[in-house]
């Protein structure tokens, strides 16, 4: 079997032998390269040796690749440029030309303020891109620290270890309700009201419910709703049709309430009110440019919100 010489080229000896070709003589070479000449001919010829054949012809006018020259040329030419573009694509992220921002996120969110928040970004930084999961309250922190999220959106009510809380603001439970409705000349209603009429609620593992039955218990209250879904969506098209009256956050009712289709009153029980929305990365964690960027506008974007109604 012949001998086969190693395929393993220096990335010196290659950078060397593409200003070699460029230039088309070891002296001007040398002179781009700010190093001695004798350096450069040394690294062509450790490549002609490695490789077992001559690849330039030298000629009074300067050196000329070789069959084999040009097809180590080619080689180089291609790494030098991928090497430009991946310095390229770095810079690019440096400077928010380009990225992915990954957010999970729960429900009452995803509808209105997280789009809002990726269009305005988006304008900003054309070349960015978003990857948004809309999963259960508990699988945004969890997504978090499985490294499949840089930035997550959630309500929150007690700390969670390797979790961090870049921002975080009260959000009360507040009773939403079709504008004409008898409870809505109130300016604070109370569950017991809210239980006078057909009532649409989230399930039973959510934190919202949570909290209201939590509430309801100390009353010794009990809540029978027509509709119960995890669907926030839902809830609220069940009360702009006429069903009844739901709960909500503001956030998640504040595109409606803006609309006029809906209207949103405090509730005032004990317990109501311990809620938070918290902006959340993983503890310890430096952020890419892009998210880091994303994660402040979301901020503005949060701090920006009205109060409870």
């Amino acid at each position: 079997m012949p001998h086969r010489p190693p395929t393993h080229l220096q990335d010196t000896a290659l950078r060397y032998f593409h200003e070699v070709v460029q230039c088309g003589s070891v002296s001007a070479a040398s002179q781009r390269l700010h190093v001695a000449s004798s350096a450069v001919s040394r690294q062509i010829s450790g490549l002609e040796a490695q490789l077992g054949t001559a690849l330039f012809e030298r000629h009074a006018r300067g050196m000329q690749p070789t069959a084999a020259g040009q097809i180590l040329a080619e080689l180089a030419r291609r790494i030098s440029l991928d090497a430009e573009q991946a310095v390229d694509a770095i810079h690019a992220l440096d400077s928010l030309r380009a990225g992915l921002v990954r957010i999970a996120t729960s429900d009452a969110f995803a509808n209105e303020l997280l789009p809002q928040a990726c269009v305005a970004f988006q304008r900003r930084h054309p070349g960015l891109r978003f990857e948004v999961s809309m999963v259960p309250t508990l699988q945004v922190s969890a997504k978090l620290l499985a490294g499949e999220a840089d930035i997550g959106l959630r309500f929150s009510m007690s700390p969670l270890k390797n979790i961090a809380v870049v921002h975080r603001q009260s959000a009360p439970v507040l009773a939403v309700l079709p504008p004409g409705h008898v409870l809505a000349r109130q300016a604070s209603l109370t569950l017991a009201e809210l239980a006078r009429y057909p009532l649409a609620l989230p399930p039973a593992e959510t934190a919202i419910r949570q909290m209201i039955d939590l509430a309801c218990s100390r009353q010794g209250l009990q809540l029978d709703p027509v509709l119960t879904t995890n669907h926030a969506k839902t809830l609220l098209h069940f009360v702009v049709h006429g069903g009844g009256v739901t709960v909500s956050s503001e956030v998640g009712v504040r595109h409606m309430l803006a609309a006029g289709s809906l209207v949103a009153r405090p509730l005032t029980d004990a317990g109501l009110d311990l809620r938070d929305i918290e902006v959340q990365t993983l503890a310890g964690r430096q952020l890419p440019a892009a998210a880091q960027a994303f994660l402040a506008l979301l901020v503005q974007e949060l701090q920006a919100m009205p109060g409870p109604c």
